[in-house]
């Protein structure tokens, strides 16, 4: 089989992932619009993707190989059970739906939906998984359901494709080979457990596999790195990414197809990186109002700009989202989240968690693309997220009713009772600084917003809130989490030292 190898194009990307009501027009790259693709209804084929890819541009052999290295979806509807299939849940409990445990390929992140995106699960969702290749299963794990937040606009693109579906947040559950899950309805009166709300219709489960990571390839020119002392009981591998957690810089050989829209994703960030680049460097301060092209007569309220790691960086098949690009008018303000993906990755794994997401985003939950702007992991790396540029106003679907003139930031894992990483918190600061500075905006200052509609605030209500705010001050939700959200006065305070306030 001839060899797929992409190197460098220069040298030769839990919540309420929605669009707001009245989204703005669509600005589109010079690559043919498409519209979302459906969610899987059954086993995707490991060689699924677009016609064009799959019939013109490489041999059928070729086109199955790099889609199963970017990763595949495995869609299983749920069956009713009996009973539920353990005491803890208590005798006389109603009966929901579910899957037996059963065998599975491997797959590393689940989650539920299903087909009706105004319908919400009044219920609770819990899975359990077997560790890839051994008997080892772990106990009943939570999957946080998100109800309506989750729902798309109605008269949003993504809702109009007609592919938007119910989706409950995604669970990372690491490489794993065998599943059980159970949906269990919550008793709509109280005293009478047997008297529960209806499900959903349409339940499945979503196993999802990333596929691997991109392979680093070291430049040719490049001095080796000085070794390190790995503590005891881990790998010198993993201790120096713990050290310097920054990612590898050079290109990758990449397991994906050349497209144009992997070109498209590269190009909108070609005055800030090589086409083709994985990460984008940091700047200092002067370099990065220079880039800025700050008129010298201003004082520039500018933070550093951050390293970014690229969507081609972390991976991301762009055959998946919507070709074209939806942009905003400005950034305003920004909204931190958690992903709600649980805290049981390694930082090594965070650009597999991202391609998991992603790809729950798009094929399970019919969204056009990823749904936040940006994402942070526990180690502090800053990931690009939607498509459309990392210094442009690109309208993401993180906060219903408020995706209009802001950015979404997500956090890696889940902190309603787990304290952040400092070092997320820090790239929090860092991330804002910078992109609220290229629109102008005080990270410690307020901002007036009009909400497009959610369950906080009416649509056309004019809110006042921080210019950094947390998913919960736009919607009636948990996120992001009650340790991270205490955290957001740390960041505001720092992101405006940043940027010299």
């Amino acid at each position: 089989m001839r060899a797929l190898l992409v190197t460098s194009l220069g040298v030769t990307c839990a919540a309420a992932l929605t669009l707001p009501l009245a989204a703005p027009a669509l600005s589109a790259p010079a690559v043919p619009s498409a519209s979302v693709r459906p969610p899987s209804q059954a086993a995707e084929s490991p060689g699924s993707g677009p016609p064009s890819v799959r019939a013109a541009e490489l041999p059928v052999a070729a086109s199955r190989a790099a889609a199963e290295a970017a990763g595949s979806t495995q869609s299983l509807p749920l069956e009713p059970l009996a009973a539920p299939s353990d005491r803890s849940m208590g005798a006389g409990a109603a009966a929901g739906q579910g899957l037996e445990r059963r065998t599975a390929r491997p797959f590393s992140l689940v989650g539920v939906v299903w087909d009706d995106a105004d319908a919400e699960l009044h219920g609770t969702v819990q899975v359990r998984t077997r560790a890839a290749g051994s008997a080892d299963w772990s106990g009943w794990q939570d999957v946080e359901t998100h109800n309506a937040e989750h729902a798309a606009d109605l008269g949003s693109d993504e809702r109009s494709s007609g592919a938007v579906r119910g989706a409950t947040a995604p669970l990372w559950v690491g490489d794993s080979d065998g599943v059980e899950v159970r949906v269990l309805p919550e008793a709509a009166d109280p005293q009478n457990r047997s008297a529960a709300a209806p499900l959903p219709e349409g339940l499945r489960l979503e196993l999802v596999d990333p596929g691997p990571d991109p392979a680093p390839e070291p430049a040719a020119d490049a001095p080796p790195e000085p070794a390190r002392a790995a503590p005891a009981g881990r790998s010198a591998t993993t201790a120096a990414f713990a050290v310097n957690p920054a990612p590898p810089t050079t290109p990758v050989v990449l397991p994906e197809v050349l497209t144009a829209e992997s070109e498209a994703a590269s190009a909108v960030n070609a005055e800030l990186a090589p086409l083709g680049a994985t990460f984008i460097p940091a700047l200092t301060k002067a370099e990065t109002v220079e880039a800025a092209n700050v008129a010298a007569a201003a004082k520039p309220y500018i933070g550093p700009r951050p390293g970014i790691v690229t969507r081609k960086g972390w991976g991301a098949d762009e055959r998946l989202r919507e070709r074209q690009f939806a942009y905003t008018r400005t950034v305003k303000a920004a909204f931190v989240h958690h992903s709600a993906t649980g805290n049981n990755y390694t930082c090594k794994q965070a650009p597999s968690v991202l391609r998991s997401i992603y790809r729950y985003h798009v094929k399970s939950s019919g969204w056009r693309d990823f749904g936040y702007n940006f994402a942070v992991d526990k180690c502090g790396n800053i990931y690009e997220g939607r498509a459309g540029g990392v210094t442009k106003a690109v309208l993401g679907a993180h906060t219903l009713g408020f995706n209009s003139n802001t950015m979404g930031i997500a956090v890696l894992g889940s902190y309603s009772s787990t304290n952040p990483p400092a070092a997320a918190v820090t790239a929090v600061s860092k991330l804002t600084a910078w992109k609220l500075g290229l629109f102008g905006a005080n990270p410690k200052g307020k901002v007036t917003l009009t909400s497009g509609g959610s369950n906080k605030y009416k649509a056309g209500t004019k809110v006042r809130m921080n210019v950094i705010s947390g998913h919960r001050d736009g919607f009636a939700t948990e996120c992001p989490g009650a340790r991270l959200y205490k955290k957001l006065g740390t960041a505001r305070t720092s992101s405006a030292k940043l940027q010299g306030r």
